[in-house]
């Protein structure tokens, strides 16, 4: 039957629907179910990995990632879509939103870790941003997937400010996500990383073989002279620098050393200037309004750059655009829009982006370290399309970008 973008059916009978289609079984994911360690938004330390249960998959060696970007959600059913086909005006809500999200676990990805990049609920528009979070973030909390999320810029607009509406998020069921790190000072609310464990029975099974690292791209600029939105700032751009330093001398030092540092993927939700780099000869996917990126450049993608396990950095805040395009080495990606009272392109799909981190087989034949880190969407269409399949980063390759249409 016919979802989504397309679709006229009513969003509260299919998200019922997919409750009951969504056994166990159809959603075990390859991650230890264990009690989460950052309850309170601390950090617990070197190790969270092995401990909160990332992990890469034993049997096939992948970890995988569903990046939900731009919900937008407000106040469920009562909240209206926007950007949609005629057809479909008066029967879409929020709710709509809330059954991709189960379709996609339900149908065609079986992620390890669920990803929610910015502008989750739209603060302007929600009664009770703690009761619309609670909605929001339902899917990941009922089928007790480990979820992280970071802030956009309409976040905070509500009854929350944008400390309490990350303090709400860490004290959330399933939650990975953390305040900030403990006793540093530092810009923001939500930068924090997470360490994915080699597999089980491995050489590298106690070792971080990816790293996540979620930054706070902030909102609006709070310098009157500098207008538009906010930027990553020092104090986040130094912790970055150690966090990256820290783990790569780790994954270097005994036992088991490694010869080079361990790959890591960043998120946040504000493009970086540079997202305006490419033309449609040097991405894959499409560009179809401006980089809402800050007035000014921090510098946070050179700091990127020089710290040098960064392979790709993820983001949202521009609907319409879901290209990757690589500089210096390292891809810069958008997911696409994914809500419904997001603003969004009628007849054009709502969408999420998949990436999926492979680790090698050693002379041994055992799990070692990364491979490779390939991407592909996800449609809101009948039949979930993939699309812009490629691959971002393969160990030891010349760094040329591989793709295809279709498949993963």
């Amino acid at each position: 039957m016919k979802v989504g973008l397309n679709s006229t059916h009513d969003a509260p009978f299919l998200v019922l629907l997919f409750l009951i289609l969504l056994s166990p079984s159809a959603t075990e994911c390859r991650v230890e179910r264990t009690s989460n360690p950052n309850i309170s938004g601390e950090n617990p330390g070197p190790g969270v990995s092995v401990a909160s249960g990332l992990r890469f998959g034993k049997s096939n060696g992948e970890f995988k990632i569903l990046q939900v970007a731009d919900m937008h959600f407000a106040d469920g059913k009562k909240t209206k879509c926007l950007d949609v086909l005629e057809a479909q005006v008066s029967t879409c809500s929020d709710l709509n939103t809330t059954a991709f999200i189960y379709r996609l676990l339900a149908r065609a990805e079986k992620p390890d870790l669920l990803l929610f990049t910015g502008d989750n609920i739209y603060g302007a528009d929600s009664t009770d941003a703690a009761k619309s979070m609670n909605m929001a973030f339902e899917p990941a909390i009922s089928l007790k997937l480990p979820w992280a999320a970071v802030l956009g810029n309409h976040d905070q607009e509500g009854t929350l400010s944008r400390e309490n509406v990350m303090r709400h998020i860490v004290k959330m069921p399933y939650t990975l996500s953390r305040l900030n790190p403990v006793g540093i000072d530092i810009d923001g609310f939500g930068n924090f990383n997470l360490e994915v464990a080699g597999a089980e029975g491995s050489s590298l099974a106690n070792k971080s073989v990816l790293n996540l690292y979620f930054v706070d791209s902030g909102d609006y600029s709070t310098v009157p002279s500098i207008p538009g939105y906010g930027w990553i700032k020092p104090s986040q751009q130094l912790w970055f620098q150690q966090t990256s330093s820290r783990l790569q001398k780790e994954y270097k030092s005994k036992p088991n050393p490694q010869k080079d540092s361990a790959p890591a993927l960043t998120y946040f939700h504000i493009p970086l200037p540079e997202f305006s780099s490419f033309d449609s000869s040097n991405f894959t996917g499409v560009k179809q309004e401006g980089i809402s990126s800050p007035s000014i450049n921090s510098g946070f993608f050179t700091t990127i750059v020089e710290s040098g396990d960064t392979k790709a950095v993820f983001i949202g805040h521009d609907h319409l655009n879901d290209f990757c395009g690589k500089l210096t080495g390292v891809n810069l990606c958008y997911a696409g829009g994914f809500g419904y009272h997001a603003y969004g392109k009628a007849g054009w799909s709502r969408r999420a982006r998949v990436v999926s981190v492979n680790l090698e087989k050693t002379i041994n034949g055992e799990w070692g370290g990364v491979k490779s880190i390939k991407t592909w969407k996800r449609l809101d269409d009948e039949n979930l399309s993939t699309i812009d399949s490629e691959a971002l980063w393969i160990k030891g390759s010349s760094g040329r970008r591989r793709k295809r249409s279709g498949g993963n």
